[in-house]
């Protein structure tokens, strides 16, 4: 984090889950009070998503075609393709066999921003912790008070991440996960 407001995330909500096999699909709402343009540049431009997002990408992800997305804290590329770039509307791509998918919405906040991504189930808390800090993330770059990205390693020894992953693991109905993660029980 950078010399920004203190920050400590609100209570897990704005998220549900849909259970199928072993890869679910997580669902995170947020009202954002910024214009659908505005949080669309965040979601593609590379400069942006440095400032926020649990990842880098290589170029502009907001045309289809192929860019190189590096999540925070691991060291290799992979190859992702986006999909459908509807600007400033849906924002679609596969990374590594996960699909992922951004709707904006016009509000009378500014956007109401929809994601939905399918994680391996054994992690859905842990991704919807960070993707909860991800996007207070976002909302403050967008506001003009940047406190800095919080991913990977550094969001997990966070105090707010802790407790967000065991939120949103009561939440979904599942056993806490810790990291590493323990052998999957069937």
């Amino acid at each position: 984090m950078t010399d920004g407001p203190q920050y400590t995330p609100g209570p897990a909500n704005g998220a549900e889950v849909r259970k199928d096999g072993a890869k679910w699909t997580l669902i995170l709402v947020r009202e954002l009070r910024h214009s659908p343009e505005k949080v669309w540049q965040a979601l593609t431009d590379p400069a942006h998503l440095r400032d926020w997002a649990p990842f880098e990408v290589d170029g502009s992800m907001g045309a289809v075609g192929t860019v190189h997305l590096t999540w925070a804290g691991t060291p290799r590329a992979i190859e992702t393709r986006v999909t459908r770039a509807d600007a400033p509307k849906v924002l679609e791509y596969t990374s590594g066999g996960n699909d992922t998918r951004w709707e904006l919405e016009p509000s009378a906040a500014g956007t109401r921003l929809t994601l939905w991504t399918k994680l391996d189930r054994r992690f859905i808390s842990m991704g919807a912790a960070g993707w909860h800090i991800a996007l207070d993330t976002l909302d403050y770059l967008l506001s003009g008070t940047p406190i800095g990205r919080i991913a990977g390693g550094g969001a997990m020894s966070f105090a707010g991440w802790q407790r967000l992953n065991a939120e949103y693991a009561k939440q979904f109905g599942i056993e806490t996960p810790s990291w590493p993660p323990r052998a999957a029980k069937d």
